[in-house]
């Protein structure tokens, strides 16, 4: 959505408001206490009350705006930036544009919207033409590593939908790229990387890897196509839409973010992935992103951020 098509929609405070009212009651509003979805919204009070069993609910209950105080329009706000360019922003910016005093609860709300997206993508698994491979990412070293001088990777296993164009362009791909998957793993176990596989890929796939130890039980399941890459050309070759996304992720979060906690590096790989998914959407990503903050609570389980700020300042300003 376009900047000032969005100040024009969303004037103030009571419009945002009543625009989450509209998509609430469209997707179908249920009662935390009986599950009935006959209920009456009480706008003195900014609650439904259930028409059974009399139960009132705030409006956000349930949704990713459960447990903030935040005004709706901020939300608003950090949905519009997330979504109406190919960047990102960070919370500290967010925060920045905001006015807001507080770091914690930008942070927060930056971080559901992020886990949203996450839950959204978690629900589709890649078919057809599949590549894999696994991707390392920089992150922040802990405290207890600072002595180390190398930098700590997060191990990133990455899937892309990738189909052969017939007759391509010159210099152009020889595939066509779908939707894509990146999930921080915790090793690259040939078990942990076919329990991966296995819960985001469809069965019936065809899935082009290198010939690697740790793909072996991935190549027992599926149809696989494996190759030895000996040189980066041969890798490039083989899976040009794995690694061409690996570079756009790294790229994004580098010019972004000074460091990231590797326990924070899905919630980014969330947003990278879902707009990256969604790269057609065009204007209508904004609205995608409000749905689906009404869909889903976040169950948002991460250390609670004064944790964060008491034994790492430094990432307050980077992420």
């Amino acid at each position: 959505m376009k900047l000032y098509d969005f100040i024009s929609r969303f004037t103030d405070e009571d419009a945002c408001k009543e625009h989450f009212i509209a998509v609430r009651k469209k997707q179908g509003v249920a009662c935390p206490k009986c599950g009935c979805t006959h209920n009456t919204y009480l706008p003195s009070r900014t609650k439904f009350e259930c028409k059974d069993c009399g139960c009132r609910f705030s409006l956000r209950s349930g949704t990713a705006l459960a447990g903030s105080k935040l005004p709706f329009r901020y939300w608003f706000i950090a949905i519009h930036l997330l979504t109406a360019t190919k960047h990102t922003f960070s919370a500290a910016e967010i925060q920045r544009q905001l006015g807001h005093k507080r770091y914690q609860p930008i942070w927060e709300m930056v971080h559901k919207i992020r886990s949203v997206m996450g839950k959204r993508d978690a629900e589709y698994n890649l078919a057809g033409y599949v590549e894999l491979d696994e991707g390392f990412f920089t992150t922040e070293k802990p405290k207890n590593m600072a002595k180390y001088s190398k930098d700590r990777k997060a191990k990133v296993m990455v899937m892309a939908e990738s189909v052969p164009v017939t007759n391509p362009k010159p210099n152009a791909k020889v595939k066509k790229v779908g939707h894509i998957k990146m999930l921080v793993v915790p090793n690259l176990k040939k078990d942990t990387l076919f329990s991966v596989a296995s819960e985001n890929i469809h069965k019936d796939s065809v899935i082009t890897m290198d010939a690697s130890h740790n793909h072996s039980k991935i190549e027992e399941m599926y149809d696989s196509i494996c190759e030895k890459c000996p040189t980066q050309q041969d890798v490039d070759e083989l899976l040009p839409w794995v690694h061409t996304t690996i570079s756009n992720a790294k790229s994004l979060l580098l010019d972004t973010y000074h460091g990231i906690k590797e326990e924070f590096l899905q919630e980014y790989l969330n947003e990278f992935c879902y707009k990256f998914n969604r790269r057609y959407f065009g204007e209508g990503l904004f609205d995608r992103v409000v749905d689906i903050c009404v869909m889903y609570g976040t169950g948002f389980t991460h250390r609670p951020y004064r944790k964060i700020k008491k034994t790492d300042v430094s990432n307050n300003m980077a992420a």
